[in-house]
């Protein structure tokens, strides 16, 4: 199977890194933003619009897809690309963060997690082996291992008794692994705990897996205390291999990772907020439901190419007071056009050599500039 990483250029100021990740349904240069399709769809974006947005891969969600189509629907249609009709590469989560967002519907022990169906209320039984199971069905280009998520903070036993627990779900996801077409990904725990991340990178470093994500953040700590754990976790990483972050972030958060040496990310952040008015621009967000972009006859940006930037703020602004869903499409193309902008000119500052003062030129702009709260 053709599915490789090549690194192309090294920042001489950071960790940042500019590759290829050749993988058998298409190429995705990298640093990359993968949109969130979680049940087989970014909400709201037909294909060819999310393929204008220069989007190259997707992540869809194991536990969504196996409640609703299910699995053995997609398996029938040929796996989740072409029953979806979307070209390229595919990433599907394993279900893991389920452990934590539904914590309240969720049993977990050693075997797995018991989850109760947030549509129906049914039970599902979701084991190391039947996340890889379900993965095969759906026939993503790159799987993810089933691992434990702790929301932060939370007592250092805990978060190793869930890191533990992760490591040795991993093993059980590379042995139950065999669609030769698909790689999968191991995923370091350990909370904000710098002794288990370490840990947990070097045991799982050890299996081989094809690629490595960091897990686990963004899920109630500042965002200085993830910048740190990436400080000393992205290290113990194999160099050679794609790392990815998992379910990060604002546009300060890609860049602070790409500084630290992540190749890839995934967010439902550019979608909600668009869905909710708030635009994101290189001069920060603009919250289009303030009443002062009711005359406003600019668009969002004047250089993005976006369907959305060829229309007035102040028109974008009466889509959302009169309920047009239009406003919401709109600005979620824009936002993840904005994202894939951003990815784009990061790999090219890395490639130019002068990635450190392009972050901290944006860095500024997004703080100085940022919109006022909505009136």
């Amino acid at each position: 199977m053709m599915f490789t990483f090549t690194l192309h250029q090294k920042d001489p100021t950071s960790a940042a890194r500019a590759g290829i990740l050749q993988t058998p349904h298409g190429q995705v240069l990298t640093p990359t933003f993968m949109p969130v399709g979680t049940v087989g769809s970014v909400k709201g974006i037909e294909l060819q619009l999310l393929q204008n947005t220069g989007t190259k891969i997707i992540l869809g969600n194991t536990y969504h897809l196996t409640l609703r189509p299910g699995e053995n629907v997609i398996q029938h249609f040929g796996g989740l690309r072409p029953f979806t009709g979307w070209p390229g590469p595919m990433l599907t989560d394993s279900g893991g963060f389920q452990l934590f967002s539904l914590a309240k519907m969720t049993k977990i022990s050693e075997e797995g997690a018991v989850f109760r169906s947030h549509i129906d209320g049914r039970l599902l039984n979701l084991t190391p082996e039947k996340s890889v199971e379900i993965q095969e069905a759906l026939g993503s280009t790159i799987s993810m291992v089933l691992d434990h998520v702790v929301g932060l903070p939370n007592p250092d036993h805990i978060v190793r008794e869930a890191m533990l627990r992760t490591i040795r779900w991993a093993k059980r996801c590379q042995i139950a692994h065999h669609r030769e077409d698909q790689v999968q990904f191991a995923i370091i725990q350990g909370g904000l705990n710098r002794d288990l991340r370490l840990e947990c990178a070097e045991r799982l470093v050890e299996m081989n897996f094809p690629g490595y994500a960091v897990g686990g953040l963004s899920v109630g700590e500042a965002p200085e205390l993830m910048y740190e754990t990436l400080d000393y976790t992205v290290p113990a990483l194999p160099e050679n291999k794609p790392r990815y972050l998992m379910g990060v972030g604002t546009p300060r958060d890609l860049l602070e990772g790409i500084a630290r040496g992540i190749d890839m990310f995934d967010c439902v952040m550019p979608t909600r907020n668009g869905r909710n008015a708030m635009a994101f621009t290189d001069f920060g967000k603009i919250r289009l439901r303030n009443a002062k972009y009711q005359f406003d006859d600019r668009p969002l940006e004047e250089n993005c190419p976006c369907p959305a930037c060829r229309r007035s703020r102040g028109y974008l602004r009466h889509l959302f007071v009169a309920k047009e869903m239009l406003g919401p499409i709109l600005l979620s193309i824009h936002n993840i056009t904005f994202y894939q902008r951003l990815m784009t000119r990061a790999r090219n500052a890395i490639l130019d050599g002068n990635f450190s003062s392009f972050l901290k030129q944006n860095l500024q702009n997004f703080q100085e500039n940022d919109d006022s709260p909505s009136l």
